[in-house]
């Protein structure tokens, strides 16, 4: 088992002190929250997308631990250019890391490893996902509102 020290290191400390993209949207294509009952942590975040389907804008407010707030810096760096299945990927990859014993994310987002040791920690995994939850809730609410245009448009 890992001990706190490993868990709460320098770096998760830095990631922490420059969360990016701290700001709301004024027009964003989806909003969403996810909150931890546990801790009291939450994250909201903002989404737009491109016509590409590529996220070109995100913001985020984020009242979480350290761990939530790592998280959420390393998402508000990586985010703009992300497609929607590369970040279900990303949410699913961090949840298999802490919940089934997995590798971290590679690529742009290998600074997640820096959370493995949380794995260790159940109690911190919902603050630590928190940002994956919402960014995914987000997505959700844009594919479902195109999921409807695309049937309104058909019955027209």
């Amino acid at each position: 088992m890992v001990g706190l020290n490993d868990m709460y290191n320098t770096r998760i400390f830095e990631l922490a002190a420059e969360i990016p993209r701290q700001r709301r949207l004024a027009h964003p294509d989806a909003t969403a929250s996810a909150h931890s009952k546990l801790c009291g942590s939450t994250v909201t975040v903002d989404l737009k997308l491109d016509a590409a389907g590529r996220v070109g804008d995100f913001g985020q407010t984020v009242k979480a631990c350290l761990l939530g707030q790592a998280a959420a810096s390393v998402m508000g760096r990586e985010i703009v250019g992300s497609t929607a299945p590369e970040l279900h990927e990303v949410g699913c990859a961090m949840r298999r890391m802490l919940k089934e014993g997995g590798p971290p994310p590679g690529g742009r987002w290998a600074d997640l490893a820096m959370l493995e040791p949380v794995r260790d920690y159940k109690a911190r995994h919902a603050s630590t996902l928190l940002v994956f939850d919402a960014v995914e809730r987000a997505l959700d609410a844009i594919e479902a509102r195109q999921a409807g245009a695309g049937r309104a448009a058909a019955a027209s």
